[in-house]
């Protein structure tokens, strides 16, 4: 596969465990090329804490996109440590690549949206999400469904089958994705076509944040969900979760920042807030396609 020394791609160098990675997970893929016009998008909380700041404060700083190694936060499962699941996980996929290498080499995860959502491909992982430019689709690497079931089926830019595979599924709108790893550095001001917001931040510190960025800002519809539907959903993710949206709605309705308050107040378990977000994601977000510029 072209590129897999770390050539091919201009202004990027590969470590060689990037390399190893892309290699080892071509040999198990199949299929046409991906669709080009199709794009990465890394979807997260921007207004969620990590180490003391706003997760889109960090990125402010940094100029990069962290693994959950190096953050040692995800909207996922935690478990990015030596022997972790996540650790596991990657050692399955990438022939032990990664093994012994520093936590910055990592693959940060995201997924290809192949279904065009104006939400990003994995809104479960975030409200938010950066839209990556073309060249990284070639060093990516895929899997059907999530990493953490241990899927068999994989992809690379040159032999992708997955997006059929997922389209040929039938699971839940949260799990509807091909997940992505995208190897190397991801830098906002070189890799990144937009980043894209939820509206319910036009006007805050998120959108004074996102305005620092090196990359476009965008915006989408927006994930909003009222009362009266939230409480339609009880077995979703469990009533006690549903009590916890309608006590932290606004006018009767809740949305994404009014989490990320939440969040911030540190007087709520994490875990709980990510399973009201799963109730706004799943049966709150907008319903058809669209592209709003900034």
């Amino acid at each position: 596969m072209a590129g897999m020394d770390g050539s091919g791609f201009p202004g990027v160098s590969l470590h060689p465990a990037c390399s190893q990675a892309l290699r080892h997970v071509a040999t198990r893929s199949a299929g046409p090329p991906v669709d080009a016009s199709l794009r990465i998008t890394l979807n997260f909380h921007p207004d969620w804490m990590t180490t003391g700041s706003p997760v889109l404060g960090k990125m402010v700083e940094d100029g990069v996109y962290l693994s959950q190694f190096v953050t040692g936060t995800s909207n996922g499962g935690l478990s990015a440590y030596p022997g972790g699941d996540r650790w596991r996980w990657e050692q399955r996929m990438f022939g032990g690549a990664y093994d012994a290498v520093p936590a910055h080499c990592r693959p940060v995860y995201g997924a290809l949206n192949f279904r065009h959502k104006p939400t990003g491909a994995a809104p479960r992982f975030g409200s938010a999400h950066l839209r990556l430019t073309a060249s990284t689709l070639g060093r990516a690497t895929f899997c059907y469904p999530d990493s953490h079931l241990e899927p068999t089926m994989f992809g690379v830019a040159e032999r992708m089958s997955l997006v059929d595979l997922a389209r040929a599924d039938c699971r839940d709108d949260l799990d509807d994705y091909v997940e992505a790893q995208v190897h190397g550095a991801v830098r906002l001001d070189r890799d990144v076509e937009a980043l894209v917001l939820d509206s319910c931040y036009r006007g805050t510190d998120v959108e004074n944040l996102a305005r620092r960025l090196p990359c476009p800002l965008e915006w989408h519809p927006g994930f909003r969900l009222s009362i009266a539907e939230l409480r339609r959903h009880p077995d979703y993710r469990g009533p006690r979760y549903v009590e916890l949206g309608v006590a932290l709605a606004i006018g009767g309705y809740l949305n994404p920042r009014l989490i990320g308050d939440a969040v911030r107040t540190g007087r709520y378990r994490r875990q709980d807030l990510k399973r009201v977000w799963h109730h706004l994601a799943r049966f709150g977000g907008p319903a058809t396609p669209s592209r709003i510029p900034g």
